[in-house]
């Protein structure tokens, strides 16, 4: 590791030429067109294009839409670099003048930024590779949402047809001030599972409830009853949540219906903690239709998603310092454990470090009108990540783009 002033240094002088209006349209025009999960064809084929032009030998169709670049530039380790393509099915509310153009389509999670952050990093760092070296590997990720798009291009032998990682780098958009680039060592972001349950019922005519088993009521008080699991079942120092995301049954008013859906979502932080709300889910699920004398057991069906991420504590502490010193000591803080979830870790394969941090977005009018005095209120009132208000401000793409580069070159110039 290269003392982190030295590294800053070089950092400023390779970004010092970056065209922020270049970033701005490049920005824009992947905001107005968003591509939902695993059909990032076009904002894959803009990657592509801007990696070749920098000399990267590109791969597209990695996972069906994925992006890898590999850039070999002598001897020395091999450091990737990571930002996801996908958007989300949420239809903008922002006003922006280049807000969405797909109905229903929106990047409210800041993909789009990471997509421009890791083009413009992986040309800066290309224009001054006579100042480094090693490999850089750029991986443009699809369906991070969808929570498959890191374990696909594992499948499509991302590990093996592309050179090993010594080091994984990543980072994401998230609301706060913008200007501050928050790091957590360790345990930053949690486990995630999905669950879905099917009640099955006896379905009838409504004005006759007393010849069915109503699976809405049913499900009704599942839902209910799950709200006691966190809160009865899982100790207070420990963390999970919960959600029922999703409840679907019948289609028409005067007819009750012979099943109802539920999807659930859960997040943990521990193993154990997971393992006892997934009994717990099941167990209620399992005695709430006993009780109402369901003819045939529910159907329960857990989709394991993302793992913890868990930073390596001491790659973090360096990348840390080195955004200290490109930005300023009061930047950079610890963000705490977030009961988000991410697919990043699992691109990196087992015993290799990563690390991954934040860039905040949230443009200075917006945060200074949100309610409330403390951090904590105000970040709760702003426009976060999945809303369809999300809009990062245009002043983060520079500097987002430096905490990549300067994180390669932590290694790369080693």
């Amino acid at each position: 590791m290269t003392e982190p002033a030295v590294v800053a240094r070089l950092a400023r002088e390779i970004t010092s030429g970056l065209d922020s209006g270049d970033l701005e349209g490049f920005y824009q025009d992947l905001h107005r067109h968003p591509e939902l999960s695993f059909q990032e064809h076009r904002t894959a084929a803009k990657l592509a294009l801007r990696l070749r032009a920098a000399g990267y030998a590109v791969t597209e169709g990695v996972a069906r839409t994925g992006v890898v670049g590999v850039l070999a530039n002598g001897d020395g380790p091999v450091v990737w670099l990571r930002g996801d393509m996908d958007a989300l099915p949420v239809r903008e509310a922002t006003g922006l003048p280049y807000a969405s153009t797909v109905d229903g389509v929106m990047h409210a999670c800041g993909h789009d930024l990471h997509v421009t952050w890791l083009a413009a990093a992986a040309e800066a760092l290309a224009a001054a590779r006579g100042t480094w070296s090693g490999t850089l590997v750029v991986v443009g990720q699809p369906a991070e949402e969808a929570g498959g798009g890191a374990a696909a291009m594992v499948a499509d032998g991302i590990h093996t047809r592309f050179p090993r990682p010594d080091v994984l780098f990543g980072q994401h958009a998230a609301p706060g001030l913008a200007g501050f680039y928050p790091h957590t060592p360790g345990l930053t972001l949690s486990a995630s599972d999905d669950v879905d349950v099917v009640v099955h019922g006896v379905g009838g005519h409504g004005s006759r409830p007393e010849s069915t088993v109503d699976p809405v009521v049913t499900a009704a008080y599942i839902v209910t009853r799950l709200q006691t699991v966190v809160a009865r079942e899982v100790a207070a120092n420990e963390s999970a949540v919960l959600t029922v995301g999703s409840f679907h049954a019948g289609t028409k008013s005067n007819i009750i219906p012979a099943e109802a859906r539920l999807a659930l979502n859960v997040r943990t932080q521990e193993a154990r903690v997971r393992e006892r709300v997934l009994a717990a889910i099941r167990r209620v699920v399992e005695g709430e239709c006993a009780a109402a004398g369901c003819p045939v057991p529910p159907e329960v069906t857990v989709h394991p998603g993302c793992p913890n991420t868990v930073n390596d504590a001491s790659l973090d502490g360096e990348i840390a310092a080195v955004h200290r010193e490109l930005f300023g000591e009061h930047t950079v803080f610890d963000f705490g454990q977030a009961m988000g979830s991410e697919d990043f870790s699992l691109l990196a394969p087992a015993g290799v470090p990563y690390d991954y941090w934040y860039v905040t977005s949230t443009p200075a009018p917006a945060w200074e009108a949100a309610p409330g005095e403390e951090l904590r209120e105000k970040f709760a009132a702003v426009p976060g990540n999945h809303s369809a208000l999300f809009a990062p401000d245009l002043s983060v793409l520079v500097p987002g783009v430096r905490t990549l580069v300067s994180a390669a070159l932590s290694r790369l110039t080693g």
